[in-house]
């Protein structure tokens, strides 16, 4: 299974862990991350991460995220397609990162594209995009329950 995370979901587990909603997709994410670990899943990375996550302004959550990101066992690298898609993409309502994002993913052909941002989701259900699209909280509990 091939997962790509955005940036709102590495960053989750160095998030305010007061709210309970925070604190429960941080350890879906850490679980599925787990997963990744062992092998059972794969985690994309992709040129667009490696800029946001370095533009990430507090330094201890851009190492801790790097650690997390360090998973990753395959690099999406942007070209003409994805820059294209990314265009049609944001065109439809999506800002400049999340819809290369997303052109990332549906180039690698991903089983799932999983953000904690509410804005991006409901934006992806208009979408006719050829990947599915996901909070991982949600996700995990799906795909759990299914094994």
């Amino acid at each position: 299974m091939k997962i790509y995370m955005d940036v709102c979901c590495l960053n989750r587990p160095f998030d305010d862990q007061t709210q309970d909603k925070i604190r429960i997709e941080s350890d879906a994410i850490l679980a599925i991350l787990s997963k990744c670990m062992s092998g059972e899943w794969q985690l994309l990375s992709s040129e667009v991460l490696d800029i946001e996550i370095e533009n990430t302004q507090d330094k201890w959550k851009k190492s801790k995220v790097y650690e997390l990101y360090k998973l990753a066992k395959e690099k999406i690298m942007l070209n003409d397609i994805i820059v294209k898609r990314a265009f049609e993409i944001q065109n439809s309502g999506l800002k400049s990162f999340d819809s290369l994002h997303v052109a990332s993913a549906e180039y690698s052909k991903v089983d799932v594209f999983l953000t904690t941002d509410k804005n991006l989701l409901h934006t992806a259900e208009r979408l006719k995009l050829d990947i599915k699209t996901a909070n991982p909280l949600n996700w995990f509990m799906e795909v759990d329950e299914n094994e």
